[in-house]
């Protein structure tokens, strides 16, 4: 059995971390490694794009860009299965729940990170696709009922006017029967 219960693969967002083997709820998976930065190093890596920084407070940020770091590739999620803590500015990720097998491993970034850098309706963790599916679905039903109402108004539209000519040509022709 592999030492960590986790195996890199493909996920919608890219890489990502799977579970091999059922994990336990509390389990501390991975810690985030890296480089640590100082306030105006750290903002210079994010202006060059360095998607890989997690602040640990206002002082510290720990630019987990290299490839030892297996915890850069934990996904964001807004249902997430694991979670981040701090112990003695080490940054390390442990479970919320039980984990299946197979099961991708995810954690949330935060609001400041979705609304920036993934956009807020880009997201693609499982709970936003599910809420874009439901809206689309919603969306298309509305517009069905539009469609129908619109439909059915036309149609009711064509026999009311059918009847109005065909009673103002009577009401035509009486007339002019009328004055003869």
């Amino acid at each position: 059995m592999s030492p960590r219960p986790f195996r890199l693969g493909r996920s919608l967002t890219g890489l990502g971390l799977f579970a091999t083997r059922p994990i336990k709820k509390k389990s501390r998976i991975a810690e985030y490694r890296g480089r640590r930065l100082g306030i105006d190093a750290a903002l210079k890596a994010e202006k060059s794009g360095n998607r890989y920084l997690y602040e640990v407070n206002s002082k510290i940020t720990i630019d987990g860009a290299r490839h030892g770091n297996i915890a850069r590739y934990f996904n964001h999620s807004c249902n997430p299965n694991c979670d981040t803590f701090i112990r003695n500015k080490r940054v390390f990720i442990r479970t919320l729940r039980n984990i299946k097998p197979e099961e991708e491993l995810t954690y949330d970034y935060g609001r400041d990170y979705l609304k920036n850098v993934i956009g807020l309706k880009n997201c693609l963790c499982s709970r936003c696709r599910k809420r874009r599916k439901k809206h689309a679905a919603e969306l298309r039903e509305k517009r069905a009922r539009k469609a129908k109402r619109l439909a059915n108004a036309a149609v009711k539209g064509k026999t009311k006017k059918s009847k109005t000519k065909k009673t103002g040509t009577k009401k035509t022709a009486k007339k002019r029967g009328g004055k003869r």
